[in-house]
């Protein structure tokens, strides 16, 4: 009982620490692009295999032994189940069994519970589809936007802007997986919501349609565009703020079983300057 219940109070800070956590994820773009993503992932946001060994005293499935990937191969990302002391409020589950936290790195960071989960008339853990999809969902690393536009430098007033993203469209999927049971989870792009810094939005059910060389600069974008009225002298460094947020439908399937998650989101972030177009029309002017 020592063991379990310093196992139940880590757990318990663990479980304390990740309520608050968020850990967004950064990488290059246009202008100053960057990208959040929601939920934040947790952790390592990695997830494998392992199976459970060993026992507990009474009624409680196996505790959780070390970690495998899948072909028994060591895995430090393989998931195991530690049993913890934990006393839910009401009723608890009828039948044997046991409060389980799920850890899937090697520090234990990487976590899921406590779960309830049945002995099933075996030492071993059993766990459901839908608890190894969110294995599997913890596992999904969605790309990040890239914003690019046309013009490639200033917009000009009243001229349209293109706009797309050069990566961060991508479907993206993640499994997990247990002895019996494994999942995938697949995250899809659904649209876009462009904040265009000017009062303005617009929403593209694409990634938006790159402009090509030798194009009507005149001409709008045929999917994803918006025109300034107005320039940005008077913004904070003389540029709107631009954001791009990707909304994602996440779906699992596996063991004959499926379902959906909450939608997610990713944001990149990048500066518009608007130039009025005849003060370009006057560079060289005397």
């Amino acid at each position: 009982m020592r063991r379990i219940t310093a196992v139940a109070a880590l757990a318990g800070i663990a479980a304390a620490s990740l309520l608050g956590m968020a850990t967004p994820a950064l990488a290059d773009g246009w202008g100053s692009t960057t990208c959040d993503q929601v939920p934040s992932p947790v952790c390592d946001l990695v997830a494998g295999s392992g199976p459970a060994g060993g026992t507990a005293g009474g009624n409680r499935p196996g505790a959780g032994g070390p970690a495998v990937g899948i072909g028994g191969s060591p895995d430090p990302f393989a998931c195991r189940t530690v049993p913890v002391d934990y006393q839910p409020p009401g009723q608890p589950p009828e039948g044997p069994g046991g409060w389980f936290m799920v850890l899937c790195s090697a520090d234990g960071k990487n976590h899921q519970g406590p779960i309830w989960i049945p002995a099933e008339g075996s030492a071993t853990p059993i766990l459901s589809p839908a608890q190894v999809a969110e294995m599997a969902r913890k596992r999904l690393q969605l790309p990040t936007p890239r914003i690019s536009a046309n013009p490639a430098g200033d917009q000009l007033v009243n001229l349209p802007t293109w706009m797309w993203l050069s990566s961060g469209w991508e479907p993206v999927s993640a499994t997990a997986s247990v002895p019996g049971v494994s999942v995938t989870a697949t995250a899809k792009p659904t649209s876009v919501s462009w904040s265009m810094g000017d009062g303005s939005t617009v929403t593209c059910t694409g990634a938006g349609t790159p402009f090509r060389a030798g194009s009507d600069p005149r001409a709008p974008s045929p999917d994803c565009g918006h025109t300034y009225r107005t320039s940005s002298a008077k913004q904070a460094g003389q540029a709107f703020p631009v954001t791009a947020t990707v909304h994602w439908a996440v779906t699992w399937s596996g063991a004959g079983q499926g379902g959906t998650f909450p939608n997610l989101t990713t944001t990149g972030n990048a500066a518009f300057r608007v130039a009025e177009s005849q003060a370009l029309n006057n560079k060289g002017g005397g």
